[in-house]
């Protein structure tokens, strides 16, 4: 392993370390989409929003109680229905 690797390493380590004793100018935090709030405008039920646009019942509830996050493909394809929910089920559903 390269020197300045290691140094990089021991560098976020410090910084996570820092951040969970407190010192929040040490870390950041990323926040995925609202789930909860990209469905609830597509006025659908948790299990209709599943069905609809092809993902697990189970996997809704876990985003929407912050239980998991969405993984970067997931994100994409929320941030589509967001935009234009009826035309991604249409494609969807022509798939």
């Amino acid at each position: 392993m390269k020197s300045e690797d290691f140094d990089g390493i021991m560098a976020g380590l410090t910084d996570a370390v820092a951040y969970a004793k407190g010192d929040a100018m040490r870390g950041r935090i990323v926040a995925g989409p609202d789930v909860k709030a990209i469905r609830q405008a597509t006025k659908l039920t948790q299990g209709a929003f599943a069905k609809a646009y092809r993902i697990p019942v189970g996997t809704v509830r876990d985003w929407e109680q912050n239980r998991r996050q969405p993984d970067a493909p997931a994100r994409v394809l929320l941030s589509l229905i967001k935009a234009d929910p009826a035309a991604i089920q249409s494609l969807l559903d022509k798939a």
